[in-house]
C-alpha cells in the first residue's frame, strides 16, 4: 500500500515538475540567450587613466617630508564589444602603468567569464606586478559582473551582510596648522557625522607630544568611539613600544605600522610581543605568498590587505581566509577613490566574522576623510554613511556608475 501510493506520488511530482517546466520554457530560453551573448563577449579595449589634483593645502602623514602639495591615482578601464564597461583603480606607482597596458593588449579579444584563466595568465606574464594586477582584476570583475548582472559579492558567492561598519581615517598633518589645533576639532566633528570609529596619524613629533595630542582626542570624542592610530614607519622599535603603552592606556584598539614595511616588514614579530595593544599591519602585500609569510611569522594580530595593491579580489580573500586559520583578523587598507572604496566594500561584504558568535569583530570599512575630489565624486552619493554604517550596493559589478566626464577632467 505504502509501496503504490510512493509510485503515484512520484508519478504526480513528475507531472506538475514537467508541467512546470513546458511553462518556463520561455524564460529558460530566454537564459540560454542571454548565457550565449555573455559567451560571445569579448575584451576590445584596455584604458588606463591618472588622475591628478593640486590640493588646496598640503597635507601628509608622518614620513611625508615634504607634505603632499598633489594628490593622484590610476584607474583602469575595460570596455566589452558589447559596451559594458568595467572599471579598476590601483596606486601610481612607477612602472604600473606601462605594465598594466602591456598587460592589456593581451586581454584583447579574450571573453572576460575567462576569469581564472585571464587572471592566472595576468600573474605570469608580469614577474609579480601586484599593483597592476589588481587594477586589472578589478575592472574585469567590474566588467564580468555586468555581463552577467551580478555583483561582485555574488561572483564571489554572496554577502554576508548587507552593511559594513566604516572608520573615519582622518587626522592627518596639516601645512601650517598645528596637530593639536585640528585633530581634536577633526574627531570632535566626525563623531558628530555619525563615525563610530576614527583612525588618527601619529608619528611626526615626539612621543611625549604626541602622546597628549592622543589624550586629546580620546577625552573630546568619549569613551565609546573605537580609536586606532597609524605610525605610518615613523617609529624605531623602542618609541614604538614607548608609544603603544600610551595608546594602551587610552584604549586605542590598534596600532598601525608604526616601523618601516620594508624589507617585509622586519622585526614585527618582536615588536608585537612587546606591544600591550593589537598591532596591525601588512597593507603593503603584493599576493598570498608575503602575506603567507608574515602570518607565518605572527608579524601582526590584524592584517590589512588592500585590494588594489595585493593583486585584487582573488588574493585579498585569499589571505583574509589564512589569516583567519592562523586566528588573525582582516581589516583590509582602502585609501583611494570612489571606485576603490567600492571594491573594498565588496569584498567587506564577503569576508566572515572572525568567530561563530556575536559579530563583535566585523570587520571595518576605511573611509578616508583627507581632501580627494574623487571620492564622493566618481561616483556621486553612492556611499552615505548611515548609523556608522555602509550599505552594500547591490547593482552589477561594482554597484556604481562612474561620471567619465569627471575622469577625463583629472586626466594627465
Amino acid at each position: 500500500m505504502s509501496s503504490r501510493f510512493d509510485r503515484r506520488g512520484l508519478l504526480r511530482t513528475a507531472a506538475i515538475l514537467t508541467a512546470g517546466a513546458v511553462q518556463a520554457g520561455p524564460a529558460a530560453g530566454q537564459v540560454a540567450e542571454n548565457t550565449d551573448q555573455a559567451r560571445r563577449c569579448t575584451i576590445k579595449l584596455v584604458q588606463t587613466f591618472l588622475l591628478r589634483h593640486e590640493l588646496r593645502q598640503p597635507f601628509g602623514v608622518s614620513v611625508s617630508v615634504p607634505l603632499d602639495k598633489t594628490r593622484e591615482t590610476l584607474l583602469v578601464r575595460i570596455e566589452s564589444n558589447e559596451g559594458h564597461v568595467g572599471w579598476g583603480e590601483t596606486a601610481p606607482l612607477p612602472g604600473t602603468r606601462a605594465a598594466i597596458d602591456e598587460l592589456g593588449v593581451a586581454l584583447i579579444g579574450q571573453n572576460p567569464l575567462q576569469y581564472r584563466r585571464l587572471w592566472r595568465s595576468l600573474w605570469g606574464a608580469n614577474f609579480g606586478n601586484a599593483l597592476a594586477v589588481a587594477g586589472l582584476d578589478m575592472a574585469l570583475n567590474d566588467l564580468r559582473g555586468k555581463v552577467l548582472n551580478l555583483s561582485v559579492a555574488e561572483l564571489f558567492g554572496g554577502r554576508l551582510r548587507d552593511k559594513v561598519p566604516a572608520y573615519a581615517s582622518a587626522m592627518n598633518y596639516l601645512e601650517g596648522v598645528e596637530p593639536e589645533t585640528h585633530f581634536p576639532l577633526e574627531a570632535a566633528t566626525l563623531a558628530k557625522q555619525g563615525f563610530r570609529a576614527l583612525k588618527m596619524r601619529l608619528g611626526r613629533y615626539p612621543v611625549a607630544r604626541e602622546a597628549k595630542l592622543a589624550a586629546a582626542v580620546r577625552e573630546v570624542v568619549g569613551p565609546d568611539v573605537l580609536l586606532m592610530a597609524d605610525g605610518n614607519g615613523a617609529y624605531t622599535m623602542e618609541s614604538a613600544v614607548r608609544m603603544g603603552h600610551v595608546l594602551n592606556n587610552l584604549n586605542i584598539e590598534c596600532f598601525e605600522e608604526p616601523l618601516p614595511q620594508s624589507p617585509k616588514y622586519a622585526a614585527y614579530e618582536e615588536l608585537r610581543s612587546k606591544l600591550p595593544l593589537s598591532l596591525a599591519a601588512g597593507e603593503a602585500v603584493d599576493g598570498r605568498a608575503s602575506a603567507k609569510e608574515l602570518i607565518d611569522r605572527r608579524a601582526m594580530d590584524i592584517i590589512q590587505p588592500d585590494v588594489s595593491l595585493c593583486g585584487g579580489f582573488a588574493e585579498a580573500l585569499y589571505i583574509a581566509e589564512m589569516a583567519a586559520l592562523s586566528g588573525i583578523r582582516c581589516i583590509p587598507h582602502c585609501w583611494g577613490a570612489d571606485i576603490l572604496i567600492a571594491a573594498t566594500v565588496q569584498l567587506l561584504s564577503i569576508l566572515p566574522d572572525p568567530h561563530w558568535g556575536f559579530p563583535t569583530d566585523t570587520p571595518l570599512l576605511e573611509l578616508d576623510q583627507s581632501e580627494n575630489p574623487w571620492r564622493d565624486g566618481l561616483a556621486k552619493g553612492a556611499f552615505s554613511l548611515q548609523d556608522g554604517m555602509v550599505s552594500v550596493p547591490t547593482g552589477p559589478g561594482l554597484g556604481i556608475t562612474i561620471d567619465e566626464q569627471m575622469v577625463k577632467e583629472f586626466s594627465v
